[in-house]
């Protein structure tokens, strides 16, 4: 039997759904948590071999030490993996210590963490890539501003998600900003566009089981930044152009055995970077799009992910079928907004499409929102009414 270790196996609280279809595919899954055993859910239980509890995932030592605990009484460990953003280098250190041979190891962490760093694969891959320098004193800031104009980005060079991303839209607000001492940050020039991303997994020899792909219409930046709603959709199809980047992402990455969310920008008017509606590169993340969305696919697609992603950990390849095709709608409602519709009229109008209305978790919620709506519309324009009126305010 082959062991699998899967990394804080409780978050998000849908991950449970990775491991019970690593144990149905045979694999001996194994949980490295700081959540106490008699907390985690019950399908969770049922599907780990062993649950290790540690106090913190953020002490190594205590990490470490559980993998070893399991290599001792089980043997070769075969993948470890958490699929989260937060631990990817946490995995890569990991796998370098204890050989396991599945996944990026420790000298891949710049090239998939790193801002700075992606840019350089992505023009292996024939990505246009947004013009940049790496935040170190005012003067050199100064002068990269005085050739791309503002407003800019600025953002940590290693960072997750939308978190300590702002835009600059003048000298004051930059010599603000250096005021703070910021360390490991990039700077880039802004890019009016819309966010498409290819969506995959990927077989060990480079090549995709599955791709779908979704659309974030506003900044999650200004999300964050503005306490705004949120929403984004996965699309019904995979946008051509985007799954035909994606794939050449993938080969220029050396992504094998892995479920990826490749980010682009599509632009929404002509810029130096390109032309309105050229797709250029914005970040890789390696690893599934994060909270719900891997439910989200299912619905988009009428399939599991999860089954497909543990049956290519396992096997290579999988033969679970793609049904009826779905727009996927997610809408984040904020907490202290006042809505025009109540949570049980939105539920009457729309209970044909609401698959999950749930509450998401507070270390999610600044890119999120806080209540979140998941429904299917099979057009634009059915999904287009539903964003409209369950983010309409008074």
């Amino acid at each position: 039997m082959k062991n699998f270790v899967f990394i804080s196996p409780n978050f998000p609280s849908n991950y449970w759904k990775f491991c019970r279809q690593l144990k149905n595919d045979g694999f001996n899954v194994l949980g490295i948590g700081d959540c106490p055993y008699d907390a985690l859910a019950y399908d969770l239980k049922i599907s780990l071999g062993e649950y290790y509890k540690v106090s913190s995932l953020e002490n190594y030592e205590e990490v470490y030490r559980a993998v070893a605990f399991f290599i001792f009484k089980y043997g070769k460990i075969d993948f470890l993996e958490s699929n989260n953003e937060y631990w990817l280098e946490r995995d890569a250190y990991l796998r370098t210590e204890f050989n396991i041979s599945s996944g990026f190891r420790a000298e891949d962490v710049r090239k998939i963490k790193f801002k700075s760093e992606m840019k350089k694969y992505y023009r292996l891959a024939g990505v246009k890539v947004a013009r940049y320098t790496l935040v170190t004193d005012i003067d050199t800031c100064k002068k990269f501003i005085a050739e791309v104009g503002y407003p800019v980005i600025v953002k940590p060079d290693n960072g997750v998600g939308a978190n300590d991303t702002y835009k600059l839209s003048s000298a004051v607000e930059l010599e603000a900003f250096m005021a703070t001492s910021p360390k490991g940050y990039i700077m880039e020039e802004f890019i009016e566009a819309e966010v498409n991303s290819y969506d995959a997994i990927i077989d060990s020899k480079g090549e995709p089981v599955f791709e779908t792909g979704n659309v974030t219409p506003s900044s999650i930046m200004d999300v964050v930044n503005n306490n705004d709603n949120s929403i984004y959709y996965m699309v019904n199809e995979p946008f051509p152009d985007v799954r035909e980047i994606g794939r050449r992402t993938v080969k220029a990455f050396g992504v094998k055995s892995r479920f990826v969310h490749f980010e682009f920008f599509r632009l929404t008017r002509d810029q130096h970077i390109g032309k309105k509606g050229e797709v250029v590169a914005l970040e890789v993340n390696m690893r599934p799009c994060g909270g719900f969305s891997p439910d989200m696919m299912n619905y988009a697609n009428s399939t599991d992910v999860y089954k497909i992603w543990a049956d290519v950990m396992a096997f290579d390849k999988s033969d679970v079928n793609l049904g009826e095709r779905y727009y996927c709608a997610y809408a984040g409602r904020r907490d202290g907004k006042d809505f025009v519709y109540s949570e049980q009229e939105i539920i009457d109008r729309y209970a044909k499409n609401l698959k999950a209305i749930d509450r998401i978790p507070d270390a999610l919620s600044a890119a999120m929102g806080n209540i979140m709506y998941l429904a299917t519309f099979k057009t634009e324009e059915e999904m287009d009414e539903f964003y409209e009126e369950v983010l309409l305010t008074k």
